[in-house]
């Protein structure tokens, strides 16, 4: 292999509360032979990532950098409200923004929603990541207001979430760099839309094929040179079956013939 030839390969990026497991599975079926490498990052340093090359795709928390990235909406989540197991908020199904407004709602620094007002009380210091809230959230300080997925992320036994009706949500979208759509980017991308190995558009390129079909390819055995052409085993007759005469066959079956004819009976 030359210094220019390398094998292709896919980074992608992830942020916090993301789970591409299935979408990573299904690209180690479909390209064997092109690994994928997972890069996690946080939702403010997703943007750079991709504009810098740090990722060749990332799933990311919208909104994204338009004028250089391409996105493409894959969900929106469900907020919800952090409180200890004890907390009131715990006995009801879901609560509203002014439910808590006797609340202290923790705001941390790489807080993923876009809040026109915060409900609630602010607290004297933002924390500043969602895992140091979750932590004050767990010590009875105040509560935490997040996407589902990171309060799944954070799980403590001694805390639980409900929905926030009227709260606003954070949206997940694929996202990578518009002047670099690449072929194994365009695979991705029918991955995570669903399309079958079979659409024109979900097959990959025949450089990644080749690469692919090559990694997975059995090694043949080779072939015994010496028993190509091995003649008959030790012991079996290469002769044909001596074949009777035709004019032995027809002496025979005169003789029975007469046999059965026997004597003339008389005619009385």
């Amino acid at each position: 292999m030359t210094g220019s030839e390398t094998s292709p390969s896919f980074r992608l990026a992830y942020v916090p509360g993301v789970t591409p497991t299935k979408w990573v599975r299904i690209w180690n079926e479909r390209l064997p032979g092109v690994p994928l490498a997972l890069v996690g990052v946080s939702a403010a340093e997703a943007d750079g990532v991709l504009k810098d090359r740090g990722a060749d795709a990332g799933l990311v928390r919208l909104p994204v950098d338009r004028t250089v990235l391409s996105a493409i909406p894959l969900y929106t989540e469900t907020t919800v409200v952090v409180v200890p197991k004890d907390h009131l908020v715990a006995a009801v199904d879901e609560v509203s923004a002014e439910d808590l407004a006797d609340e202290i709602v923790l705001h941390p620094l790489d807080d993923t929603l876009d809040w026109e007002e915060l409900p609630g009380r602010p607290a004297i210091e933002r924390p500043a990541t969602t895992a140091d809230a979750v932590e004050l959230v767990a010590a009875g300080v105040g509560v935490l207001v997040v996407p589902q997925s990171l309060a799944r992320l954070h799980h403590r036994k001694d805390l639980t979430y409900r929905p926030v009706v009227d709260a606003p949500q954070s949206g997940v979208a694929l996202s990578w760099p518009e002047d670099a759509t690449t072929d194994l980017v365009e695979q991705f991308i029918g991955i995570v839309r669903g399309r079958t190995v079979n659409s024109s558009r979900g097959r990959p390129p025949a450089s990644v094929a080749a690469s692919a079909a090559a990694s997975a390819q059995p090694k043949r055995k080779t072939p015994d040179a010496r028993g190509a052409r091995r003649g008959p085993s030790a012991g079996t007759s290469t002769g044909n079956a001596p074949r009777r005469s035709s004019s032995g066959a027809a002496k025979g079956a005169k003789g029975t013939k007469a046999a059965k004819r026997g004597k003339p009976r008389r005619r009385s």
